[in-house]
């Protein structure tokens, strides 16, 4: 058998023993920790942000991180072929666990051309997606910098030196490339399969910004993350605007246009919440999330939901204090809070089981569903979907936000979508009717075709048009032949309000149960008990989409 020869050799090699390969290794290693040099890892922490490196240890169990890929990088070798220096490549991968899970972690090093694509970052991060795909492993991305994105210096490189085969075209050589994005049918693919999380660690833009948003959860760190398609250099060069980075693309923008999910102060709550979040998942469709551990008795009541409801149709109270009451202690993870603020969406346990919580925001629109909100309605029962998680819906739904501004954002259309993912649902659905649901939104309160798991306080209030709004233009032509319209407007609203009690909806068995508010959690928790068993492993019948 031929021995190592050359310049392939490490120097000092002695006979017999694999020392010095061994040795080698632990040099290159040694290197690749350096990642971009002591000045540009300074230059990070000067900015008030961890390096790669203490951020992968900040996030995942005390030492559980196995490095895939660690040597990959630029290397320089000297006249008689001996390694000089080696430039680890900007991305970092590996497995790792996450109380006790094991998950995918994929962190761009900003102390390395700021993330800019090479041969290595490319295949490391093709080969990060495919192992969570295929070993069906939750991923979580750490990102900072363009993600892989390009950057014209490759443009700028010496002709005569050979291109790597297989590279892509991000190798070296004076030349430029058609876009694509080299496995981003593993990225799609994993939306479907596995739970996927992006933070946003910095400066994100192109590529790196697609990466963030093509994920079931995002967050970003306010101050310190700013995402774009392009950056201020980019979009100041081309004269419509001149802007700097937060007013471009700051979290404050971000988390309340539906971009990002939510803003965190520091990368460590952003690493905390990371944890939260995949604690309510399965590692992957195939599996359904575990139960958790149990707390709070399932039994408890809460008197002060008698009367949280005001009697005034027109008084807003707090749906969260409702969450809060029903779901168990400190479970509540709300997702998205600062967008479509007028739906309110998170995961929470019910007698340790994990749900999917949907609700209604009286103080916003009076919970009436906006283009913004029904966008954020349809993600988040795909979400459920996807994993499996039981539906539990909390209704105060006036209708569509209607008006100009209305019409202009498509609100119908985006509602439609989310009226359509409503009755797309197969997971396990309970709703509970706590005031309003009425028109086409209200109708989104379950998917009607279904058995209705359906609850209602005596608060309930429904139809096709709240009477306050729909009697002036049902009764338009006996108000205007009326000598008195207003006595004759009060007189039909008195009467139309005889026949709204919720009494007479549950006598014809259109509701099937009004229920003592008190008494809603033990309800609800019956409800997870009995799903919990009817959840059903496996792909979902339609793809998750960010």
């Amino acid at each position: 058998m031929s021995d190592v020869t050359g310049a392939d050799r490490p120097s000092g090699e002695s006979s017999g023993t694999w020392q010095p390969e061994l040795d080698e290794l632990a040099r290159r290693e040694a290197l690749a920790e350096q990642m971009g040099g002591t000045e540009k890892v300074a230059r990070q922490h000067d900015r008030g942000k961890l390096d790669v490196r203490q951020r992968i240890d900040a996030l995942v169990d005390d030492g559980s991180f196995h490095e895939i890929g660690k040597i990959a990088g630029s290397a320089s070798y000297d006249a008689d072929g001996q390694l000089v220096d080696l430039r680890s490549a900007n991305f970092l991968f590996g497995r790792a666990r996450l109380d006790g899970r094991t998950v995918v972690v994929a962190a761009d090093d900003f102390t390395v051309r700021g993330g800019a694509a090479d041969a290595a970052i490319i295949g490391k991060q093709i080969g990060a997606e495919k192992m969570a795909g295929e070993l069906r492993l939750p991923i979580v991305r750490l990102i900072d910098g363009t993600g892989g994105g390009g950057s014209v210096r490759t443009l700028d490189t010496d002709p005569t030196k050979k291109v790597s085969e297989g590279d892509g075209g991000y190798g070296r050589g004076a030349r430029t490339y058609v876009p694509m994005n080299p496995g981003w049918e593993h990225v799609v693919s994993n939306l479907a399969t596995v739970p996927v999380v992006a933070l946003c660690l910095g400066s994100v833009a192109g590529l790196g910004a697609a990466r963030a948003v093509t994920s079931h959860y995002s967050l970003m760190v306010k101050g310190m993350s700013h995402l774009f398609a392009a950056g201020p250099p980019v979009v100041n060069r081309m004269g419509g605007e001149q802007v700097d980075k937060e007013d471009l693309g700051g979290s404050r923008i971000h988390t309340r246009n539906g971009v990002v999910d939510d803003e965190v102060h520091s990368e460590a709550e952003a690493f905390e919440r990371t944890r939260r979040f995949l604690s309510y998942l399965p590692s992957s469709v195939y599996d359904v999330a575990e139960r958790g551990p149990v707390t709070d008795d399932p039994n408890r009541t809460d008197d002060d939901l008698a009367d949280v409801v005001p009697r005034d149709r027109r008084q807003v109270y707090q749906m969260r204090s409702i969450i809060s009451s029903v779901v168990d202690e400190g479970s509540f993870f709300e997702i998205g809070r600062a967008f479509g603020r007028s739906a309110i969406c998170g995961l929470a346990r019910l007698d340790g089981w994990p749900v999917a919580l949907l609700a209604g925001d009286p103080y916003h629109y009076g919970g009436g569903w906006t283009a913004d909100s029904s966008q954020k309605v349809t993600r988040f029962l795909d979400l459920a979907e996807t994993f499996h998680l039981p539906v539990v819906h909390l209704v105060d739904n006036p209708g569509f936000v209607i008006g100009t501004e209305a019409e202009q954002q498509a609100t119908i259309r985006h509602g439609s979508r989310a009226l359509a993912a409503v009755y797309q649902a197969t997971v396990p659905w309970c709703s509970v009717l706590v005031r309003k649901a009425f028109g086409v939104a209200g109708a989104a309160h379950s998917p009607g075709h279904r058995f209705q798991y359906r609850y209602a306080w005596p608060s309930g209030d429904w139809g096709s048009l709240p009477v306050e709004g729909g009697v002036e233009a049902a009764y338009r032509a006996d108000l205007e032949a009326s000598d008195d319209p207003e006595a004759l407007l009060a007189e039909i609203t008195e009467r139309l309000n005889k026949v709204r009690s919720p009494f007479r909806t549950a006598e014809a068995y259109l509701v099937e149960e009004i229920i003592d508010p008190r008494e809603t959690r033990p309800l609800l928790c019956e409800f997870a008990n009995l799903a919990a068993p009817l959840r059903t492993p496996g792909p979902a019948g339609y793809p998750y989409r960010p």
